[in-house]
Formats: C-alpha cells, structure tokens, sequence
C-alpha cells in the first residue's frame, strides 16, 4: 500500500508539471495583449470555461468530497489562479460590450458553483456521495471543453493542413491525460479516469491527423496563421 502510495504521488507530481506547463500556454498571448492594449481577435471564453472547471476540480480534492487528492487540489488551484489573472488582464482591455459578457459569465459561475458547494456539503454526508455528485459535474465540464479541440481537429480535416493544431501542443495535451490516468488507476477513480481516457483519445486522434496532413501542410509564416494557431492553442487546455 505504502508503495502504491507513494507511486502515486510521484505520478501525481509529474501530471502537476505537465498540467501546469498547459496552463502556462496562454502567457505569451497575454503579454502581446498587454502590449498591444487591446485583445483584438482573442476570445476570452476558453479562460473563464477554465476557471469554473478549475474551481469544480478543486473542490473535488478537498478531503471531505475526495479523500487523499491533495494533488488535485494542488494543480487546479494554482490553474484557477492563473485562469484568473488572464481573465483579469482581457477584461482590462476589452471593449464595454466584451467586459459586460466576461461579468456576466463569472457572476453566473459563482452563483453556480456556490449552489453546488452548499448542495453538497448540506445534503449528501459521505465522501462516497459527495464525490459522485461532485465527479459527474466534473466529467461533464470536461466533455464540454473537448468541443473545442474537437472544432480545430474538424478545421484540420477540411484545410487538410496541420498548421492550426500545435503538434507540441498535442503532445502535451496526450501526456497529460497519460499521466492522470496513470494516477486514476493507482488508487482507482473513476471520476478522473473518464475524462483524462477521452483527453488520451483526443490526442491519439490529432497525432493520426497529424500523420494524414503533414505532408499536405502549406508551412507559410503570415502573421495571420500565427494569430490562429495561437487562438487554437488557447482553446486545447486540459486539466486533471
């Protein structure tokens, strides 16, 4: 047990690593919207996607939802915080009409996840239920957010070019759900296997395309193909 344990542990740092190197993908995006002083064609919706499943991950390794994910807690805290200070940084130089929609959106996820909190904590009185409860929200946010690689896989298909879908990026993504699921079934969960198995499955799916496309791929350097391939990068962020 004690070697299980500690095989978990260790696994369960390196999936921190891995995870926290996605969520640190957007940074060069935020400093060339803080250069520009103007978020012009980046969306802010992928990060405050994030921060309610950020925040639905976190509560679920807290010990009296999920019993010993210390670890859980430890990768999604530190992604809730950095989802927020790129929040923070659209919502300063966005335009009125953008800064309305972000307000509204973070507002609804508070109220969201505070009526999941007391529902939880008030009703359901053992880890075994709060977990479930809990575990299924958070599958179903994570399918949620597999649309949008979903939508840059389609764009590669009808393109027949790979140059919108980051192959490192991939990688990334396919070794983070790897690992996690490594960790899941170290001491099994069902509620973190499940999605990380779909994140898996993404990534095989963009590395087949990978093969089909490469050689069909006009490599062109326009400003414009950086600006999207950015933009897709931004959308692939997984989480535990």
């Amino acid at each position: 047990m004690t070697d299980t344990n500690t095989a978990r542990t260790i696994v369960g740092i390196i999936g921190n690593v891995i995870a926290f190197g996605l969520f640190s993908a957007p940074i060069p995006t935020m400093v060339k919207i803080c250069k520009m002083k103007s978020v012009s064609e980046f969306k802010p919706d992928p990060y405050v996607a994030t921060v309610l499943n950020c925040m639905m991950w976190t509560f679920y390794g807290l010990p009296f939802v999920q019993p010993d994910s210390l670890l859980v807690i430890t990768i999604n805290g530190a992604g809730l915080v950095m989802e927020l200070v790129y929040v923070v940084i659209f919502f300063i130089f966005a335009t009125s009409p953008v800064r309305k929609r972000i307000t509204i959106a973070m507002v609804i996820e508070v109220i969201f996840m505070a009526v999941v909190v007391f529902c939880t904590l008030y009703f359901l009185h053992t880890t075994k239920q709060r977990s479930m409860l809990v575990g299924i929200l958070c599958i179903i946010f994570n399918i949620i957010m597999y649309a949008s690689p979903l939508t840059v896989m389609a764009l590669v298909i009808k393109t027949k070019s790979v140059k919108y879908m980051p192959f490192f990026l991939s990688l990334a993504n396919f070794m983070n759900g790897a690992i996690w699921i490594v960790y899941a079934c170290l001491k099994f969960d069902l509620y973190i296997l499940i999605p990380n198995a779909l994140g898996c499955i993404s990534g095989t799916i963009q590395f087949i395309l990978y093969a089909l496309y490469y050689k069909t791929t006009n490599w062109s350097d326009d400003d414009e193909d950086k600006e999207k391939s950015n933009l897709n990068a931004e959308i692939e962020l997984s989480q535990a």
